[in-house]
């Protein structure tokens, strides 16, 4: 059992800063397999984290960000694909009755036993770091089902009909991550890309009052609320934090020193090197150049975890991940200050 109070504790006071970076894919091709099988086959999601684990010095282990999993639970149609996370084909629901006639489903629908079997074997083999779970947040699983650009209006020409459709969103989200911290996962990254759509008003009534939720209910020593919004450019971190977690993870469009500015030095902040145009387009030597001022930017701020924006693609070559290892690696033991 980790504590994590204990272990964000601990990452706060080290002087060397610690690394997470959202990766599975690196992972799925070090087990020469696609993301289709990992994400329909728990056995080889784990074993994708496995590799990963092995290979690099990951402060933990974060899962795949499949942002689907929950709306096909629900009954949404998926088009999977053999080398790209699958997507929402089309729109489950279609007006205020459809929301009215939505059924809560259980945790055996669809994909959802694999993405639970894959973090269980995780935390029974992988005993030396956290295991972070992840799963959609609730505004951007109500706009996977009814369709984003139709949920953002229905949200201000009619809220009833969305805050039901939220509360539904958010009661089948705290059953799936209570299952998680039942079988023992550490944490998980809810992932709110949606809301960064939101000015920052809109983002606490539409989002961050039903992550709040989620958090009062579960985060406690023993299971960690990390809040992702890579859609975040700055207007609405203000509502990210009043949810209360206990972890912020940001993505590469948003200013990472404004940021740690605003949070709570008692909670972790992650981010936020651009996972298609620096880990997976770019150079070794941009990519340690890069990593290196991210590092020098954030100095002086001891909640700071170095990180990817958002999940690091398909094809990302490896010599670019161990650069930003070895970077921070070098840049751990040069800086004075460790």
């Amino acid at each position: 059992m980790i504590n994590m109070n204990d272990w964000t504790n601990e990452i706060i006071q080290c002087p060397k800063t610690k690394a997470i970076p959202i990766m599975t894919h690196p992972g799925i091709e070090l087990c020469n397999h696609t993301v289709k099988e990992a994400v329909i086959n728990g056995h080889i999601h784990f074993q994708a984290i496995e590799k990963l684990n092995e290979k690099y010095p990951s402060a933990a282990c974060t899962m795949i960000m499949d942002l689907t999993v929950e709306a096909e639970a629900f009954g949404a149609a998926i088009l999977f694909h053999e080398d790209e996370i699958p997507t929402v084909s089309k729109r489950l629901l279609e007006d205020e009755v459809s929301i009215e006639n939505l059924q809560i489903p259980d945790l055996t629908q669809a994909r959802i036993p694999q993405y639970l079997l894959a973090n269980k074997l995780c935390v029974e083999q992988i005993k030396d770091k956290p295991i972070l779970a992840g799963c959609i947040g609730p505004f951007s699983l109500a706009g996977r089902l009814y369709d984003m650009s139709e949920f953002m209006m229905l949200c201000y020409s009619d809220p009833n009909p969305a805050h039901i459709l939220l509360s539904k969103c958010t009661d089948f989200i705290k059953k799936y991550c209570k299952a998680f911290k039942e079988i023992g996962v550490h944490g998980v990254v809810i992932a709110e890309p949606a809301a960064g759509l939101l000015p920052n008003d809109g983002c606490y009534e539409f989002s961050s009052l039903y992550i709040k939720e989620i958090v009062e209910e579960l985060q406690d020593s023993s299971f960690m609320i990390i809040l992702h919004n890579c859609g975040n450019t700055g207007n609405c971190t203000d509502a990210m934090i009043q949810s209360g977690a206990k972890g912020y993870h940001f993505g590469n469009k948003i200013n990472m020193v404004e940021v740690l500015e605003k949070c709570p030095k008692d909670v972790l902040v992650m981010g936020n090197l651009d996972p298609v145009g620096i880990f997976k387009m770019a150079s070794s030597d941009t990519m340690r150049n890069e990593t290196l001022k991210l590092l020098k930017q954030t100095e002086g701020f001891q909640n700071f975890i170095l990180s990817s924006g958002c999940d690091i693609p398909p094809h990302t070559p490896f010599e670019n991940i161990q650069a930003f290892f070895d970077t921070l690696n070098d840049y751990n033991n040069r800086n004075p200050l460790t």
